[in-house]
C-alpha cells in the first residue's frame, strides 16, 4: 500500500512539472527563431539623416541606497550590450548630491548622463535629466514647480509609473515613462517563476523575461490620451529601472561573495529593452545632442531581447521630418517606416488603431490631423512573444 501511495506521489510530481518542461521548450524553440532570424537582417536602407545610438534610461547605482551596483559593474553591462549612452537617475540622498557623484561623461566609450529620480509634493515621480544639489528637497515642490525648475536649467523631466499618479498629465512634463521593466516585473507570478527558473535559468535566463513581458496598455492609453486631450508633444521612453538588486548570495566576514545568485544584473536589463536616440549624420554624441534629440522625441523604443531594432525608421516621405516632428497636412504628407527584419507593423493615430501592414519597407497614408504612430511586431517569433510588441515608435504629429 506504501509503495502505491509513493507511485502515486511521484506521478503527480511529475505531472506538476510538465507545464515548466513545456515552457522550457518553448524558451528553446524562440532562442533557435531569434538566431535565425539575426541572419536575415537587412542593415542597407535608403541614406536617412540620422544615426540611430542606443541606450539606457533610469539606471541606478549603490549611491542612492536601492542598489547594491558598483559603477564598474553599470560600465561593464553598459560596454558588453554596445551601448552608445547610459542615462543615470540615482535616488537623492539629504547629506551629499548624488546627481553630482554617479557617472558622467564618458566611460569606456560609453556616454553616461547624471540625472536623479524623485518624488513630489502631488505624489508623482519624476525623472530628471540632469539632476542637482537640491533633489532630496523636492518632495515638498509640487509636479509643475520641479518641471519648470528643471526647464530653467536646461534639464528634461519624465513621468515615471505613469499609471501610479495622474498629476502629471496636467503638466507641461516633457515626456513619459510608457514602458518600466521593474513594473512589469511585479506582474510576474512568484511561484510559477521559481520553477521556471529550476528548468530554465541555466539555459535561457535572459529569455525568462519573455514569460511575463507584456504590452503596457495602461501607460500607452495615458499617454496616447494626454498628447489627444491637451494637443501636444509628449514624448515616449522606456525606463530600464536597474538596480541590480535582486538575488540570493552567501558572503564572508569582508563581503566578498561565495556562493549567489543574481536575478537582474545589470548586463539583463540593458539587453532586455532599450531607448534608441535619432541624432543627425555628422553631429557628435554629447550631452547636449542626446538632451536635443530627446526634447524633440526622436527616439523610439526597442525591446532588443528579442532582435536588435537599430536601422528601424519612421518618417514622412521625400522630407527630413522624423519621429517628434510636426508635419502641415495640406502637404500631403505619406509614412515611410522601415525594419531590418519582416516585421507586421501597425500604424495608430491618437492611440487607435489605423491600418497594419507586413515588410521590410511600407508606406502608410494618414487620415486627416492628429499624432500617428506606429507598433513593429515580429510574428515569426513562436509564444511566449507571439503577438507582443517588439518597437514602440514616437509620434509624427500632422497638423
Amino acid at each position: 500500500m506504501k509503495r502505491k501511495i509513493l507511485i502515486v506521489i511521484i506521478c503527480l510530481l511529475m505531472l506538476s512539472q510538465a507545464p515548466f518542461a513545456y515552457r522550457r521548450y518553448r524558451l528553446r524553440k524562440l532562442r533557435n527563431v531569434i538566431q535565425q532570424l539575426s541572419t536575415k537582417r537587412i542593415s542597407r536602407f535608403d541614406a536617412t539623416e540620422y544615426v540611430d545610438y542606443k541606450g539606457v534610461i533610469h539606471v541606478h547605482s549603490s549611491l542612492g541606497g536601492h542598489s547594491t551596483g558598483t559603477f564598474s559593474e553599470l560600465i561593464a553591462a553598459a560596454k558588453a550590450n554596445q551601448l552608445d549612452f547610459v542615462i543615470m537617475t540615482e535616488h537623492p540622498q539629504p547629506e551629499f548630491d548624488t546627481s553630482a557623484l554617479t557617472l558622467n561623461g564618458i566611460h569606456a566609450g560609453i556616454l553616461f548622463v547624471s540625472g536623479n529620480e524623485v518624488a513630489t509634493a502631488n505624489g508623482d515621480r519624476l525623472l530628471l535629466v540632469a539632476g542637482g544639489a537640491n533633489a532630496a528637497s523636492m518632495v515638498s515642490q509640487s509636479t509643475q514647480q520641479i518641471i519648470e525648475e528643471q526647464k530653467a536649467n536646461g534639464g528634461l523631466t519624465f513621468a515615471a509609473y505613469p499609471t501610479e499618479s495622474q498629476n502629471w498629465q496636467s503638466t507641461s512634463v516633457d515626456g513619459v515613462e510608457v514602458y518600466n521593466l521593474f513594473t512589469n516585473a511585479r506582474s510576474m507570478n512568484h511561484f510559477v517563476t521559481f520553477f521556471d527558473g529550476l528548468w530554465s535559468y541555466r539555459s535561457y535566463p535572459d529569455l525568462m523575461f519573455a514569460n511575463f513581458f507584456a504590452r503596457p496598455n495602461d501607460s500607452l492609453n495615458r499617454w496616447d490620451q494626454t498628447i489627444a486631450s491637451s494637443n501636444r508633444k509628449l514624448v515616449a521612453i522606456a525606463g530600464n529601472d536597474a538596480h541590480s538588486n535582486i538575488g540570493i548570495s552567501l558572503n564572508d566576514e569582508s563581503g566578498k561573495q561565495l556562493i549567489g545568485i543574481k536575478l537582474d544584473p545589470y548586463e539583463r536589463s540593458f539587453r532586455t529593452v532599450r531607448t534608441h536616440v535619432l541624432i543627425k549624420q555628422g553631429k557628435a554624441l554629447t550631452r547636449d545632442a542626446l538632451l536635443e534629440a530627446l526634447s524633440l522625441g526622436h527616439c523610439y523604443i526597442s525591446f532588443d531581447l528579442f532582435s536588435d531594432a537599430s536601422g528601424f525608421n519612421f518618417s514622412v516621405q521625400h522630407s527630413r521630418k522624423t519621429m517628434g516632428d510636426d508635419v502641415a497636412l495640406n502637404s500631403q504628407p505619406r509614412f515611410a517606416v522601415q525594419t531590418p527584419f519582416p516585421a507586421r507593423v501597425i500604424l495608430l493615430k491618437n492611440g487607435n488603431a489605423l491600418d497594419q501592414k507586413s515588410g521590410t519597407e511600407i508606406e502608410f497614408t494618414p487620415n486627416g490631423s492628429g499624432a500617428y504612430r506606429v507598433e513593429v511586431y515580429l510574428d515569426a517569433l513562436p509564444a511566449p512573444v507571439t503577438g507582443k510588441p517588439w518597437v514602440i515608435s514616437n509620434p509624427i504629429y500632422i497638423k
